[in-house]
């Protein structure tokens, strides 16, 4: 969902401003900027109507999206094709956009409450394959999202600023400086004022540790804007009712430009300087947890295995090659919780990967070897090749 306003201590446990996602604040800066242009292009404005569209546009949107995750999700469960469950999940957010547009409720969060609802029941859903597919597919089509909205920008600037041509260049730049400034200076407050509103209540700080001012810092300093900004100022109507033109239409996609070139340029390079002047650190809060998963994933399979050793198609010899791999897992990720450890689980762990990775490029380079040869075609090799990698990916577990 993006950045969050807070984070962890090191136990683990989120902090209350971690839960909130910077995304939903920015869908409700769109949502409110809705409603302001609405008031321009329409020349009315009551603010009883504003806030009673308001609440039927978000309860609405939230509504809709999570009907049509359900529905998804249903169809999805009979499904059984990666190419075809891949591209209803890059068409959910249309699916739960447009019906919520088409009853007159927010189409945005429409389709965010689609994307949360899938997000959180996509791991009963997907088999591996299907997972791994569709991994690299987003990670593609964020990249290209990404930059046709830059690149849309970068076509249109050069037009934005010939219609703008009648201020100076040292307004232009005042301008955006001054409202880059008030954005910076918001997230900043803000979190000022939930560092010191925990510091004053004790019934905060006793179900919320409150994080060192430290890390507050940084997450004050990590509003970096970027997509949804600019998407929501490119969305600006071109025309009021009236037929006269969108007053400083322009003006607003220069500012929007320059508030996210402050934030991405500025705050973004200057992120890890400022990480290393106060000594900031996770406390390996992610290390752990993922030693936690991993130790409790392998007694999963332990107790499984020994629910399953009576059965007539379980070896004896396999079975007990088995307790010795997730034996060997469970205690290669509790010495990481050892102080006292002197390395050597890890390190046999190591060696036991190098020489299997060894062996896999030798059986990659044979199998290659083969297409080359003709004795095998490029759909065979494909397919051995890709299983040898998964296994290769997998070898630091």
């Amino acid at each position: 969902m993006g950045s969050l306003l807070g984070g962890k201590d090191p136990t683990g446990r989120f902090h209350f401003t971690a839960l909130i996602p910077a995304s939903v604040v920015e869908l409700g800066h769109v949502q409110a900027a809705h409603f302001a242009v609405a008031a321009v292009v329409t020349g009315s404005f009551s603010l009883f109507d504003a806030s009673w569209h308001f609440v039927v546009n978000v309860v609405g949107g939230i509504g809709v999206g999570l009907a049509v995750g359900y529905l998804i999700r249903q169809l999805r469960k009979r499904l059984d094709n990666p190419p075809v469950e891949i591209a209803i999940a890059l068409l959910s957010g249309y699916l739960g956009y447009l019906p919520a547009q088409a009853l007159g409720v927010s189409g945005v969060l429409a389709a965010v409450t689609v994307g949360i609802y899938m997000g959180w029941h996509t791991p009963e859903l997907t088999t591996v394959q299907t997972r791994l597919q569709g991994q690299a597919v987003w990670e593609i089509v964020f990249l290209l999202l990404n930059g046709l909205l830059f690149a849309l920008v970068g076509l249109q600037l050069p037009t934005i600023l010939d219609a703008i041509s009648g201020r100076s260049t040292a307004e232009l730049i005042g301008y955006a400086a001054l409202v880059s400034a008030v954005v910076i200076g918001a997230r900043i407050a803000w979190m000022l004022a939930t560092y010191l509103l925990a510091m004053l209540s004790r019934r905060i700080r006793m179900d919320d540790p409150v994080p060192s001012w430290q890390a507050k810092a940084v997450i004050a300093w990590s509003g970096m804007r970027g997509a949804v900004s600019l998407a929501a100022a490119l969305a600006l109507p071109l025309t009021t009712d009236a037929g006269d033109g969108f007053p400083d239409r322009n003006l607003i996609i220069f500012l929007t430009f320059g508030v996210i070139f402050a934030t991405l340029v500025g705050q973004g390079l200057t992120l890890g300087p400022l990480i290393r002047v106060l000594d900031l650190d996770d406390g390996g809060v992610g290390e752990h947890e993922e030693a936690k998963a991993r130790i409790r994933a392998a007694e999963a399979a332990l107790e499984r295995l020994d629910e399953l050793s009576g059965e007539d198609w379980v070896r004896e010899d396999t079975a007990e090659r088995m307790r010795g791999l997730y034996g060997f897992r469970q205690e290669r990720f509790r010495s990481r919780y050892d102080p006292d450890g002197d390395g050597s689980i890890e390190e046999r762990s190591q060696s036991y990967q190098r020489l299997r990775r060894e062996l896999l490029d030798a059986e990659r380079s044979a199998v290659e070897d083969l297409r080359q040869q003709g004795v095998i075609g490029d759909d065979v090799m494909r397919r051995v090749v890709r299983d040898l990698d998964l296994e290769d990916a997998r070898l630091d577990v």
